[in-house]
């Protein structure tokens, strides 16, 4: 591969539906930089984005992808089609709670015990 074969189109789909992108990327991209430029480029006027790239879950082809593997290593032959644009779909996972907090919340929890006499 040379050229512009070593470019992919990918966009980013939101969970609100709304794109990031299109934009081209070198096939040695890692899925790292990739949510890099998602925190870069995210929309300022959504209300929960992701504070770090651990926020951040890429999907493509019904596959979590790998901060460790590169945009080549998780391209699905099946969607490989010349000058077509890739779709990932970006989760933001909600922050998660301390574990103070996560003790505070299961105490406020009532619990429901029922007695039969």
């Amino acid at each position: 591969m040379t050229g512009r074969q070593d470019q992919l189109e990918i966009k980013f789909r939101l969970s609100d539906g709304s794109d990031i992108g299109p934009k081209s990327f070198a096939a040695a991209t890692s899925i790292a930089t990739l949510k890099e430029i998602i925190l870069t480029q995210w929309p300022k006027d959504k209300e929960y984005g992701p504070r770090s790239v651990k926020d951040v879950k890429l999907i493509s082809a019904g596959k979590i992808l790998e901060n460790n593997k590169t945009v080549g290593e998780c391209q699905s032959p099946l969607c490989n089609l010349p000058g077509g644009v890739t779709t990932m779909l970006v989760v933001v996972q909600p922050p998660n709670l301390d574990k103070g907090e996560k003790e505070a919340s299961e105490a406020h929890q009532s619990k429901c015990v029922c007695v039969i006499l």
